[in-house]
């Protein structure tokens, strides 16, 4: 798993997806800190690194998978058991609110390079 604060390129996501699941990767995502942690096998795996080590608070991390070799409008999948935080209104494995959405589509934009 590695934690991406700055950027993380197109082929080393390849790469990790390789390695994992074929064609796309895990990843949690603060949306407060605008960081995200990625490959891990589950996306309980990148909640719990950013929790413990790097400060995030649960209620601002979101799962997603990022398909690297797809278009930008189609890389994210917005489905993870992470996403179930029905105290904080998200009653799905998706992303109920729009804002959220796109704060995570920003950073994700952010932090893969081409």
């Amino acid at each position: 798993m590695k934690v991406v604060k700055n950027s993380i390129g197109r082929e080393e996501l390849l790469q990790i997806a390789k390695e994992g699941f074929g064609d796309f990767v895990k990843a949690a995502l603060d949306i407060e800190q605008g960081i995200m942690a990625v490959g891990g096998e589950l996306h309980a795996d990148g909640e719990v690194e950013l929790v413990e080590k790097h400060g995030s608070k649960r209620e601002n991390i979101w799962g997603i998978n990022i398909y690297p070799e797809k278009p930008d409008n189609e890389r994210i999948e917005f489905d993870s058991m992470i996403n179930l935080k029905p105290t904080h209104g998200n009653r799905s494995r998706g992303v109920d609110d729009a804002n959220v959405r796109n704060k995570i589509r920003g950073i994700v934009k952010k932090l893969i390079s081409k």
